[in-house]
């Protein structure tokens, strides 16, 4: 059993299948504290679970959910609204790669794992489930070691790495998280939503970071975050 934040249909807001429709779980707990994470991921003591798919009007649920919950919830949600995949995100969905699997088992989905990318031995214990990987490097960042571990067994499955990038991303540190990379990697550079005190990144900077990453990495992409824009989950 698991401690869930909410569950919800909506479309998928960054990186390589933006646009594309899905249930969305969002799990508690994360072990990273990001300045600019604009998730409340602590634990509840209920789960918000939207009365259908798309709506927006919630109703809870009382914690924990077991992995049959999860799986007649997303269901549900797929017969009324035909799903591109199941997003576990959080927080940092693999510190419960158990209730991952259990739910996998139980449905017919694919499985989009949205992952801090730090945890690699929960990765490899449910890989096999797994569809589709969106690994986030976080700047700045003491975690390569452990990305490095991580991509190797990610790269098995379709696969892309994300940098969020503001106003102070360092370039010799951006030049080290797309060190991790191999030519053929996707990797999406994902301009800051201001929150807190991060400041947004401007155009000129994007696209010099850009350029640098194009020097590695043969597909790099920017892409924000087109739900903010839209103001939808």
């Amino acid at each position: 059993m698991t401690n869930v934040i909410e569950i919800f249909s909506s479309i998928q807001g960054e990186g390589k299948y933006v646009g594309c429709r899905q249930t969305f779980i969002r799990t508690a707990d994360c072990n990273l504290n990001c300045a600019y994470c604009d998730t409340n991921f602590s634990s509840a003591e209920f789960c918000n679970v939207e009365t259908s798919a798309g709506s927006m009007e919630f109703t809870q649920i009382k914690n924990p959910l077991d992995a049959a919950q999860a799986a007649d919830i997303i269901k549900r949600f797929s017969a009324e609204i035909p799903t591109h995949s199941v997003s576990f995100t959080g927080g940092e969905p693999l510190l419960h790669w158990q209730f991952i699997s259990e739910v996998a088992a139980q449905i017919d989905n694919k499985i989009f794992l949205e992952t801090n990318g730090t945890l690699p031995a929960a990765l490899e214990k449910i890989i096999d489930a797994v569809d589709i990987i969106s690994m986030d490097i976080k700047l700045p960042s003491a975690h390569f070691a452990e990305h490095r571990e991580f991509l190797k067994i990610a790269r098995a499955k379709d696969l892309y790495a994300k940098i969020v990038v503001t106003a102070e991303t360092a370039p010799e540190e951006f030049d080290a998280a797309v060190d991790l990379l191999a030519p053929e990697d996707l990797l999406i550079l994902q301009p800051v939503t201001p929150v807190k005190n991060v400041r947004a990144i401007d155009a000129r900077k994007i696209l010099e970071l850009q350029a640098r990453a194009l020097q590695k990495v043969k597909n790099v992409r920017v892409i924000p975050q087109t739900h903010r824009m839209l103001k939808i989950l």
